[in-house]
């Protein structure tokens, strides 16, 4: 059967965005087919979309999927018909160390992703969603929710009491807010919005900083440590604001090193990474096994993501220009 399918055409841009259809077959051993009710937007998506860095091929759009199980391979025990799933990033990264170099095997970009109503594919191309989560939050965990979660959990292992500084009021950030949160630990919340600042405090943040108006914001963020600096920082700046990024971190603190929204290049000077030992770690979302862990939190403390605002599938092109506003709080959800 075929089924509803937003497609990208090679290069990309918002003019190369069609709506047509797709073949969906029935599940082989080993696979799954689900019935998609919900994507979220992330910024690798945009870049994909809007031809930042197009396919070289068309391309089915959007990496993080979250629906219901229709149908199921003849050998597949994880799941079962009727069960909420969300799609995983790496669908070929189950655990360990990670070995693909970039995103040819992301689904939305190396291979096809979940801009569809309908999807047959590895059952390692899904993990069970969170309990009582509507599928429109479930999609927001996919890329956002799992990025925060590695960096702040797999990757330093965030005790309570440590200090976390997050940049702006994406996905990310919010996330690794609400994870933080969650661990017990303190967080500095950075925006150039007064107004956002105010609701990042609403949702926990101990201190937040006006970076627009404070311009030496990690001076700033470390005196609020009393000057030994913070234990962790979301860094989704990118070049712009990894400077300040190293001014506020403690000695051998841990830089999650996650986002381009500055660009992808600039000048560093190496001497306080040096001075301080700092740990500047790139970070590509997760694994699978990650994800799972990330949701059995989930499922124990009940914490849910922050939606901002909802469009339907076909105006996909609407909610990426909205995001390019940069007016969101959260998350921006297609429903499909």
């Amino acid at each position: 059967m075929n089924t509803k399918t937003i497609f990208v055409k090679p290069g990309g841009g918002y003019d190369n965005v069609v709506v047509g259809s797709s073949e969906v077959r029935a599940p082989a051993n080993g696979e799954i087919t689900v019935r998609l009710h919900a994507n979220s937007l992330n910024y690798h998506d945009f870049a994909v979309v809007s031809g930042m860095w197009g396919p070289t091929e068309q391309r089915i759009p959007m990496a993080d999927g979250a629906g219901e199980v229709i149908a199921v391979g003849s050998d597949v025990t994880e799941f079962k018909v009727g069960d909420s799933v969300v799609s995983t990033f790496f669908p070929e990264w189950i655990d360990g160390t990670p070995l693909v170099e970039g995103f040819v095997t992301v689904p939305g970009d190396g291979i096809d992703g979940y801009a569809r109503e309908q999807v047959t594919a590895k059952a390692t191309a899904f993990t069970l969603a969170p309990v009582g989560y509507s599928h429109a939050e479930a999609s927001t965990l996919t890329t956002a929710g799992l990025t925060a979660w590695r960096a702040l959990m797999a990757d330093d292992s965030l005790k309570p009491g440590d200090t976390v500084l997050i940049q702006g009021t994406g996905g990310v950030s919010i996330f690794a807010l609400q994870f933080a949160k969650m661990a017990g630990a303190t967080v500095i919340a950075t925006s150039s919005s007064d107004a956002k600042l105010e609701r990042l405090k609403a949702l926990g943040a101990d201190h937040v900083i006006n970076y627009r108006k404070d311009t030496q914001w990690g001076a700033t963020a470390r005196a609020l440590t009393g000057g030994r600096g913070v234990d962790h920082v979301i860094e989704v700046g990118g070049p712009s604001t990894l400077e300040q990024s190293m001014i506020a971190v403690r000695v051998a603190g841990h830089i999650s090193v996650i986002g381009i929204l500055s660009g992808v290049s600039g000048s560093m000077d190496f001497v306080p990474a040096l001075v301080k030992q700092v740990r500047l770690q790139g970070v590509l979302v997760g694994s699978r096994t990650q994800q799972q862990d990330m949701i059995r939190a989930i499922n124990a403390n009940g914490m849910r993501p922050i939606i901002d605002r909802h469009f339907p599938l076909t105006d996909m092109v609407e909610a990426f220009k909205y995001q390019e506003t940069n007016q969101h709080f959260g998350k921006i959800v297609l429903d499909i």
